[in-house]
């Protein structure tokens, strides 16, 4: 599949580039990357079980990023708007992977994987995802 259907097939928002969001250069400072990626996870999650408010509050959950692999390959800029993917990759006991990317049009100007791991809200402990969640993810996954 190449980088244009995968796009197309991952859920995504959209996010405009601010001012605050670059740096000297006129360029999105790299570190937003990861802020805008957050967005995209926290919104594909909100689409499915909720937001991470209401999961912390009833189910007790939280998600920590646990490894982070990102690949810088074209610049963004103060006005760009940019599609910023989330897609579930990899679906173990108490975490999860996601291929992320962010796309200026048919561009992609970054992407990589985002790895999550589920704690108990109370304990900060590492816990299995919520059978709604895996539930959800397990539906995703099926041809």
């Amino acid at each position: 599949m190449s980088g244009a259907e995968a796009q197309s097939q991952a859920f995504a928002i959209e996010i405009r580039v601010y001012y605050e969001d670059t740096d000297a250069a006129g360029v999105v400072y790299y570190a937003n990357y990861l802020r805008f990626m957050e967005r995209a996870r926290n919104e594909w999650l909100r689409a499915r079980v909720g937001g991470p408010h209401e999961l912390a509050s009833k189910a007790h959950v939280l998600f920590a990023v646990r490894s982070v692999d990102v690949r810088f390959q074209a610049p963004a800029r103060l006005d760009d708007v940019l599609r910023v993917t989330a897609d579930p990759v990899s679906i173990r006991g108490a975490s999860l992977a996601f291929r992320q990317g962010c796309w200026r049009g048919t561009e992609c100007v970054c992407a990589g994987e985002v790895g999550v791991v589920c704690v108990d809200a109370r304990t900060f402990a590492p816990r299995r995802l919520p059978r709604e969640l895996m539930q959800v993810l397990a539906e995703a996954s099926a041809p």
